[in-house]
């Protein structure tokens, strides 16, 4: 029997021990913190050379293999309404935070001494946007352009329009096909594995990046809503997702510790397409089959940004409060039913989420939108929990869905989650 490793050989340390070498280096080496910034960026960019070949080829087998496609329909609709009901939670759960705790209060913030130029264009997103254009954006314009853009909705596009080819074909070429696309799946899990050996050096690039670019003392003037928003999500993960998990009978804290790995490697990324493989491979460890683990999980990266939604709607408060912007309660409504479509599409790459925020003001000209400004200087600092949060909510959607289509024993699920996962210790 083989001895278990020593704490310091598990990848979860690992991360943790170099975020902490990273904000030391940071905080008192600046400058080489700021040099560092390749070595997260190099393996944010590994990882996401992967996601398109891995999401494309787990939905095709999902759906090539589910042979009934009512249920595949039946499989897509739940998940829809899943992720429009918890998803609008997570916006409501931002807007009591921030009436609540009221964190801009008292800011007086006078947007004419700040610097537009400094707040993303998004005056032709905002024109040209809506739902029509969000549905347009899911079509490449070359079937390889899907996988150069670095958006998962266009490869989810083809990938069901490949899984549904497949399942229409009869015989051993059928069987073939499901039986490449299978193989492909474990060839590219496989370069994942060893790409993820490399977490720890990305997770302390971008941490001593983040510490010596913008400095931990510049935290201090907005570090109310840093902790309201850190807050705020606990409560949505805890609260909501806890409740949602106790339903579908499991523990969201057993869950918690199971993705232990993925969540310190999301903490010092910042992103959560980082860890997109290996939670797909997690769930299906749990028990949930693959074809909904192919179909839940990348769907969720564009409909289900749990930790997003309650930034942007936390974030658009604390501005109107931090500019003394009066906000009736329409307003409020109406930021609210906004916010719900332009946060649908958004990725889980780092940044997304300010830009989505930038394009909600624009329907919003009482609130000064050259306010965000004051945003920039913390937003890498936000990013972590706005990650945490989506590959949480994304990974409790595919184990209920699992649950709903009775494809995952209670059981069996709280009896996996209380196993070691093999490769990751």
């Amino acid at each position: 029997m083989s001895q278990p490793k020593p704490w310091y050989a598990k990848l979860y340390a690992q991360v943790l021990i170099a975020i902490v070498i990273g904000v030391l280096v940071g905080h008192y080496f600046p400058s080489l913190g700021v040099d560092l910034k390749p070595l997260g960026d190099g393996f944010i960019a590994l990882i996401k050379m992967m996601i398109a070949p891995i999401v494309f080829c787990n939905v095709v087998h999902g759906i090539a293999s589910m042979g009934n496609m009512k249920k595949l329909g039946r499989v897509g609709l739940k998940t829809l309404v899943y992720f429009e009901v918890v998803s609008t939670l997570a916006m409501v759960i931002g807007v009591i935070a921030a009436l609540v705790i009221r964190p801009g209060d008292g800011f007086n913030l006078d947007p004419s001494v700040l610097d537009p130029s400094a707040v993303p264009d998004v005056s032709q997103r905002g024109a040209d946007g809506g739902f029509a254009s969000f549905l347009f954006s899911m079509i490449p314009d070359t079937f390889v352009g899907a996988f150069t853009n670095g958006d998962v909705l266009p490869v989810l596009l083809i990938a069901i329009l490949a899984g549904f080819a497949i399942s229409q074909m009869k015989g051993a070429l059928r069987d073939r096909l499901i039986g490449a696309v299978g193989d492909a799946t474990k060839l590219f899990f496989g370069i994942i594995r060893i790409v993820s050996k490399a977490a720890p050096l990305g997770a302390l690039g971008a941490i001593a990046f983040t510490v010596g670019a913008y400095g931990a003392v510049s935290l201090w003037n907005l570090v109310e809503l840093i902790l309201t928003f850190y807050l705020t999500a606990a409560v949505f993960i805890l609260g909501v997702l806890g409740i949602v998990a106790h339903l579908a009978g499991f523990s969201i804290l057993r869950f918690l510790a199971y993705i232990k790995d993925e969540i310190f490697i999301v903490l010092g990324t910042s992103s959560s397409e980082t860890v997109m493989p290996q939670m797909m491979q997690k769930l299906e460890n749990m028990g949930a089959p693959q074809s909904t683990v192919g179909l839940v999980f990348p769907t969720g990266y564009s409909f289900n940004t749990d930790g997003s939604n309650i930034y942007i709607t936390l974030a658009a408060l604390f501005l109107a409060q931090a500019t003394n912007t009066h906000m009736s309660p329409a307003d409020i409504v109406g930021l609210l039913l906004f916010a719900m479509v332009t946060s649908k599409g958004a990725s889980g790459v780092s940044g997304t989420a300010f830009v989505t925020l930038a394009v909600t003001l624009t329907v919003f000209p009482a609130i000064p939108i050259q306010s965000l400004a004051i945003l920039l200087g913390i937003d890498k600092f936000m990013s972590e929990c706005r990650a945490l949060t989506n590959i949480v909510g994304n990974g409790v959607a595919t184990l209920v869905v699992s649950r709903w289509e009775n494809e995952l024993d209670a059981e069996t699920l709280r009896e996996n989650l209380r196993q070691p996962v093999s490769g990751s210790e």
